[in-house]
């Protein structure tokens, strides 16, 4: 990697929506408290909201009021019911590495059901856990079958298609209709790789409909183009049709995958909004 990162502000990001020709973003706060010794986090929901006010339509808020079991189940519902009936939030995330219990932990059980009150959409971390010194056992792909069961109106989007369980995660998708798998961040290793993206979608789509995929970004951004791009030129050579069975990603796939997916679970209308 060469050169300076684009400083990581909604004025910078715009720019490359407008070269990617991305309509819509959504853009989350960052917490990571372990790093400052839970005293304060990165960003905050109101940086975001103050960040994203010049681009109405353009850009919404992903929420995070986590982390919720050590904040407070009642301090994080305020929050969440606030954002989304006062700001017109419509997804939120929950970053379970960095709290004090699991996905699966039924201290969140009260955190979900105001979700599915709300009907607003929760984004997860699932796979790996990338930072030290959080730990991996409180984001395991397989924790979101216990929500799923308890949950089956939640609506659940696995960020990083559950790397590196990414086949767990496909499995459990085509078993609940409300778990969606997102490629967040590990879409920048697909097309730097893109037979293990080929692989990965390919098997995607034999167990779940192009409905279930959501793009996700996490990466910088000037990085937006080579992965909007692997998605829209994404074409499945034609010896893993033969020799794994994988379908090839139509044209009406894509559409799904790039934007139409999510516009459908947040309630955004997908209309173009930028001319390229």
């Amino acid at each position: 990697l060469t050169g300076e990162w684009p400083h990581p502000i909604a004025s910078e990001l715009i720019k490359y929506m407008d070269q990617a020709g991305v309509d819509v973003a959504f853009c989350l706060r960052e917490p990571m408290m372990d790093v400052t010794g839970g005293t304060v986090s990165l960003s905050t929901n109101g940086f975001m909201m103050q960040q994203i006010a010049p681009y109405p339509d353009r850009m919404y808020l992903e929420g995070n009021v986590g982390p919720v079991i050590k904040r407070g189940i009642k301090h994080a519902n305020w929050e969440l019911e606030y954002l989304v009936k006062e700001k017109g939030m419509r997804v939120c995330k929950l970053y379970t590495p960095e709290d004090d219990g699991p996905i699966n932990d039924k201290r969140l059980w009260p955190f979900y059901e105001k979700a599915c009150e709300l009907d607003i959409p929760i984004t997860m971390h699932t796979g790996t856990s990338y930072v030290v010194p959080q730990p991996g056992s409180r984001c395991q792909v397989g924790q979101l079958d216990d929500v799923m069961l308890d949950f089956p109106e939640l609506k659940v989007i696995a960020y990083h298609a559950g790397w590196p369980d990414t086949e767990l995660l496909i499995g459990l998708c085509g078993k609940h209709p409300n778990l969606y798998m997102s490629l967040s961040g590990i879409i920048g290793y697909y097309q730097r790789s893109p037979y293990r993206g080929y692989h990965a979608i390919g098997t995607a789509l034999q167990w779940m409909p192009a409905d279930k995929i959501v793009l996700g970004f996490d990466l910088p951004f000037d990085d937006l183009q080579r992965v909007v791009d692997y998605i829209a030129d994404l074409d499945m050579p034609e010896e893993l049709q033969e020799k794994w069975g994988y379908a090839q990603v139509t044209k009406e796939d894509k559409a799904k995958i790039l934007g139409l997916n999510l516009a459908r679970l947040t309630k955004i209308e997908p209309t173009k909004r930028v001319k390229v």
